[in-house]
């Protein structure tokens, strides 16, 4: 038996996973806030129900924490960036991804939010699926200073952890074993990102149908 068998046996399964899942919560948060793929959302409602099925103090503020400091490093990384890129005369590769991210029509409305509204789109833009990058890049071509940006994204970095926190405490408090509520809130963020999209369809084939 090497020594080091014996250290990873002789650690108590919870605080292994706490050891190995809080860091990697943190960059996965990080990663999928510099590249919209990821889908941090379920990541935290996943870690939120894990927290709540374990015996360890504290561990849902832990997940709180981790998941609204790593969204709000890499929103104020990826805003940066962007600055970066308007202002360099080559152009930045992570300016022209927020570009082909962004629909016309949605960065229209995004602009037209943020002219009537100010820094409390950005609040909105983190709880409304796929409106966090068009206010982005509607605040980058507003040419808002990066400190304006982070008093506004603070608080929606908070909002958007609290939110999806409450969806994996909502989906662990029905379950007993943490994987059945672990799946029920990965469905419920599905259900949730796929929503507006649904029914931005649905709408126009009503106003059809009514015309």
């Amino acid at each position: 038996m090497t020594l080091v068998g014996e250290l990873v046996r002789s650690v108590p399964p919870e605080s292994t996973q706490q050891v190995v899942g809080y860091p990697s919560l943190f960059l996965l948060v990080v990663f999928g806030s510099l590249v919209p793929v990821v889908p941090t959302g379920a990541l935290v409602s996943s870690a939120a129900v894990v927290a709540f099925h374990h015996t360890a103090p504290f561990a849902l503020l832990m997940v709180f924490a981790v998941a609204s400091c790593a969204a709000f490093l890499g929103d104020v990384g990826l805003y940066a960036l962007g600055q970066h890129g308007s202002h360099s005369p080559h152009g930045s590769r992570w300016l022209a991804r927020l570009r082909a991210r962004a629909a016309p029509e949605r960065l229209a409305r995004a602009q037209h939010q943020l002219r009537e509204h100010g820094v409390l789109v950005l609040v909105l833009s983190r709880l409304v699926p796929a409106g966090r990058i068009p206010v982005m890049l509607a605040c980058l071509l507003a040419a808002m200073p990066l400190r304006r940006f982070i008093r506004g994204d603070l608080p929606a970095c908070l909002a958007w952890a609290a939110t999806y926190q409450l969806i994996g405490l909502l989906s662990g408090s029905l379950f007993r074993s943490a994987w059945q509520g672990v799946a029920m809130a990965i469905a419920l963020t599905v259900v949730l990102g796929a929503a507006p999209a649904v029914w931005r369809r649905i709408r126009p084939a009503r106003g059809e149908g009514g015309s």
